[in-house]
């Protein structure tokens, strides 16, 4: 009897949820044109798909705020009836922040926390070598036959 109204909450949201979509079914005009099946991006259209992919650290620092997230979500509840769930209580917590500690331990390790000026700098002093020249990491396209190359010479 306690959950009653939790219950009735699940119920309206679920039963709004799904009186809005039907009503948007009914109400809605649908009257679909190239202009509004076409991509909006900019008025361009895309020609392919781009090959840049997102970079590693954008997902490690998603990583970081959802194990903050799970952390306060547990932590909370604990804090609230730690006095009742006494020693097993308090292990279970200790196991729970010593498995987040060691995904943040992990989360630095692979450098999420490194950004800014300095540390791509560093970044870009450990990548750069003497022996990569333009030569050797441009790669020209469509110039083949058209210019001559200056490291072949003709035999005479």
């Amino acid at each position: 009897m306690q959950y009653l109204p939790l219950v009735a909450l699940m119920v309206l949201g679920i039963l709004f949820a799904a009186v809005s979509f039907v009503a948007s079914r009914m109400l809605a005009p649908n009257r679909p044109n190239d202009k509004k099946n076409s991509a909006y991006e900019c008025g361009i259209e895309p020609a392919k798909e781009t090959p840049e992919r997102f970079p590693v650290r954008f997902f490690l620092i998603a990583m970081i705020f959802i194990v903050f997230d799970i952390e306060l979500i547990f932590f909370y509840p604990w804090a609230v009836a730690h006095e009742s769930l006494g020693a097993f209580g308090f292990f279970a917590i200790l196991i729970f922040a010593f498995a987040v500690f060691e995904s943040f331990v992990y989360l630095i390790g692979n450098g999420a926390l490194e950004w800014g000026p300095v540390h791509q700098a560093r970044r870009l002093k450990a990548a750069v070598s003497a022996e990569r020249t333009t030569r050797s990491t441009v790669r020209r396209v469509g110039g083949e036959g058209r210019f001559p190359d200056p490291d072949v010479t003709e035999a005479a």
